[in-house]
């Protein structure tokens, strides 16, 4: 078994969060899309193309993922995953909930993309198209069965929040019988259709975990699918009082991309007009203050000002006032290398 460690911002890499589209066959319960901040439009290929160009040379190693709304809907997402690679990106990755429209894997080549990556909420059949959609479960498992069977690497996502934590463990056999690499365990964040409420009773109180919680599940259940040789790697989130803030938006470089043009340098800023970045005619220019990029240098006791702006249900207080912990930066991991 091997030890877990915590993946460092990378200062020499650009990352590319790459939504080329807001639409989706799907309408999941904490989908953070937004389209009245991230626009409706599907962008065409050249645009594509030339955003993509705008990264090249930017530092040594450059990787895009390429999402939605659901990216396969796009007819020349192929298209744009050949120019990438052509271009010099290091490595290329495909999120979708496994429907795989297109026929996209008959259009690319298993060494054209290192990940394909599918979304799953649920051991169950019942939860996941709870959170999901009726029949996203099977689909996406036939979705991951195609794929591994045409030689593509797969990886899956698995969004916790409270309506699923308890079923995290149940996922395990799934992964190891359908040949999945690599597990994402993200946390559920409180923006796009999250942020709104109205969840119907979906989430019990609130769909945040509680800090206890985390800790007692996720760490252990990591280590235990690790052992199965799968790569786990899931969020830090929270810190001790004395343990030193990082905040990804100052020592890394990573963009997050929507179709009107915005680049946010923090995902969670997604839902407000504070972008640092915007593309005007393919080029990418910083916008006017305030933005995103004067809140990142603050320094404040509970770490991650983003968190404290907009999710502060993640923060506890002693009696004196003073925070029990620290919330990490929403990008900072914790990974558990397995062989696959």
């Amino acid at each position: 078994m091997k030890e877990k460690k915590t993946v460092s911002f990378s200062k020499n890499s650009t990352n590319i969060f790459f939504h080329i589209l807001t639409n989706c066959n799907l309408s999941c319960r904490h989908c953070y899309i937004n389209k009245k901040q991230h626009g409706k439009k599907t962008l065409p290929l050249e645009t594509i193309n030339a955003w993509l160009d705008a990264f090249v040379g930017k530092s040594e190693i450059a990787n895009v993922i390429f999402l939605g709304g659901e990216p396969t809907l796009h007819p020349d997402l192929s298209l744009a995953i050949k120019h990438a690679k052509k271009t010099g990106f290091k490595s290329v990755t495909i999120d979708t909930n496994g429907y795989l429209f297109n026929g996209i894997l008959s259009k690319i080549e298993p060494g054209e993309v290192d990940y394909i990556s599918f979304s799953l909420d649920g051991a169950s059949k019942r939860t996941n198209d709870m959170l999901r959609g009726k029949g996203s479960h099977d689909k996406c498992i036939l979705g991951i069965k195609e794929a591994v069977s045409k030689g593509f690497k797969t990886s899956l996502i698995y969004t916790v929040s409270s309506a699923n934590i308890d079923e995290l463990g149940m996922i395990e056999d799934l992964l190891f019988d359908l040949g999945v690499g690599r597990f994402f365990i993200q946390v559920i964040g409180i923006r796009g259709r999250t942020a709104k409420g109205g969840s119907s009773g979906i989430f019990p109180e609130t769909p945040q975990v509680s800090r206890q919680k985390w800790l007692d599940i996720i760490p252990a259940t990591a280590e235990k699918i690790a052992r199965r040789d799968i790569t786990v790697t899931y969020p830090k989130v929270f810190l001790n009082p004395k343990d030193g803030f990082e905040c990804a938006g100052v020592v890394a470089d990573n963009y997050f991309i929507f179709p009107n043009g915005r680049v946010y340098r923090c995902p969670l800023c997604e839902d407000y007009p504070i972008h640092s970045v915007e593309f005007e005619e393919n080029r990418l220019v910083k916008t006017g203050k305030i933005n995103e990029t004067d809140l990142f240098g603050l320094s404040i006791p509970e770490g991650c000002v983003m968190n404290k702006l907009i999710q502060p249900g993640n923060l506890g207080y002693k009696k004196d006032g003073t925070p029990e912990y620290k919330i990490a930066c929403c990008l900072l991991k914790e990974e558990i290398p397995g062989s696959r």
